[in-house]
């Protein structure tokens, strides 16, 4: 559970202190890659709560989340469609019932 969380630190805070600037044209592929990312974290996290976490999974998971993602949003660019829009509804549905299972776990 440590890794994932140690690794989403470690991003946030060079995000922080790099003072990364992301531009407009790429901020619809830096939403999808960080709600993949934030998604994948927060499955480890309920995945090593319920005693089942792979390290495996979590890294193919989180790569896999990421480059499906921003394919998708690349071809809804392409296509002249909001297709970014359904990564961002289906990662937003599983980061909340992430939390959700994370909060009953504790509870």
């Amino acid at each position: 559970m440590l890794l994932p969380l140690a690794g989403l630190l470690v991003g946030v805070l060079l995000g922080l202190v790099l003072n990364v600037q992301v531009g407009v044209e790429l901020s619809r592929y830096s939403a999808v890659a960080i709600l993949a990312a934030l998604d994948s974290v927060l499955g480890a996290v309920r995945a090593e709560l319920d005693g089942v976490y792979n390290n495996r999974i979590f890294i193919s998971g989180f790569v896999t989340n990421a480059i499906v993602a921003v394919i998708l949003t690349f071809i809804g660019d392409r296509l002249s469609l909001d297709l970014y829009l359904v990564a961002l509804i289906t990662f937003g549905l599983r980061i909340f019932n992430n939390v959700a299972l994370i909060r009953r776990h504790f509870i």
